[in-house]
């Protein structure tokens, strides 16, 4: 069975932001700081701490083409993979290096956020030294192999007892999310710590090595929907998004798809509550819907800051991008400006109950020493 793909709205509150920091945008006198601005024979990079086939490999490949079209001069944007340490490697190394030029970008994800919300002790990355120029809201699908005769989240209850093996990035990556959410779920999960990328679990889901994944937007339904047509995984939930109130909500990239919340209930009956659910929900928001940022170091000058960001301004009306967007992205609209900056906030700040209730269970059951 295959699932339509629909545009994504991230809450009217979100639309509302977005639509207004694009309206300011446009009368804003720094919208002139960039006329002198020109990457005419440079070459810009955009960073991405992880291995190439995961979803924030497709999704700095997909806009890079675009960024080269709207930058003055047209400069060459490549795209380079720094895999590692969940992404902390590339993060800390950009941290340290970067150059406040304009001309190396850094594509941050959860599993760049999660370690620095969490404390964790091998970050040496902060995101306040850093400003953002475009952010990316996503979402994500948890599937499993079909061998074990489940047809939707409803039948997850069959495989209470059973273990099941999942290929992470480690676990204050990105895939801390499923680990917590496997695990709210009384599934009996083997977390295999040291994939280099979303793209590398997903490849050991195929070869069999795992048997339950999930992957972003992007990534499930450019790599895992196939899988899915083939008979060779079953969907089981989306993360979904929130709406106006913060209520999670089916996201409209999955419509046919429950909500991680949604497959709780069907599970055990009763929707989710209490400080576990508080916690789980508290990181899947700022792991998805504030997901994936796209930054410069601060001390980039206004003018290249605002060149940026007036590039993806500009290339967000383009007919082929959005054309793209939809296969590419599953829809989802990369903000920048205010909108941009909002979501920032929400991706790198976390209620301090949250983050010690996670640092807790990933000390004792998983012997994480942050």
């Amino acid at each position: 069975m295959t699932y339509p793909i629909t545009r994504r709205s991230f809450g009217a509150s979100s639309l509302k932001l977005a639509a207004a920091s694009t309206a300011i945008a446009a009368g804003l006198p720094s919208a002139a700081w960039a006329q002198g601005v020109s990457y005419a024979g440079k070459t810009v990079e955009l960073v991405i701490p992880f291995g190439t086939g995961g979803g924030s490999d497709v999704w700095a490949r997909f806009n890079a083409p675009f960024l080269s079209k709207y930058l003055p001069g047209n400069p060459n944007v490549v795209v380079r993979n720094v895999p590692g340490g969940g992404s902390i490697t590339g993060a800390n190394q950009y941290a340290a290096n970067a150059k406040p030029d304009g001309l190396s970008l850094l594509g941050t994800s959860g599993s760049t956020q999660f370690p620095y919300l969490l404390g964790d002790r091998r970050v040496r990355y902060d995101y306040k030294n850093w400003e953002v120029i475009m952010a990316s809201p996503t979402g994500g699908v948890a599937y499993i192999n079909p061998r074990f005769g489940v047809k939707s989240a409803r039948d997850l209850a069959k495989v209470r007892g059973q273990r099941l093996v999942y290929a992470s990035q480690g676990a204050t990556s990105l895939d801390l999310v499923p680990l917590l959410a496997f695990k709210m779920l009384g599934l009996d999960v083997h977390h295999v710590f040291g994939m280099q990328s979303r793209g590398a679990g997903r490849l050991a889901f195929e070869r069999g090595e795992a048997t339950i994944d999930y992957q972003t937007s992007s990534a499930y339904i450019q790599n895992s929907l196939p899988l899915v047509q083939a008979g060779k995984a079953v969907p089981l939930f989306s993360w979904g998004v929130t709406d106006d109130k913060g209520n999670l909500v089916r996201d409209p990239a999955f419509p046919d798809l429950p909500h991680f919340a949604e497959a709780y209930q069907m599970v055990n009956g009763k929707p989710p509550s209490g400080n576990e659910w508080e916690a789980v929900k508290a990181f899947l928001i700022a792991g998805f819907p504030a997901q994936k940022l796209l930054v410069v170091p601060k001390a980039t000058p206004r003018d290249v800051v605002e060149t940026l960001r007036k590039a993806f301004r500009d290339m967000r009306n383009d007919p082929d991008y959005k054309a793209g967007l939809e296969t590419a992205l599953g829809g989802y609209e990369q903000v920048t400006d205010q909108a941009a900056e909002e979501l920032y906030k929400l991706g790198t700040t976390i209620p301090e109950y949250a983050r010690d209730w996670v640092r807790f269970q990933l000390t004792r059951n998983y012997n994480v020493a942050l």
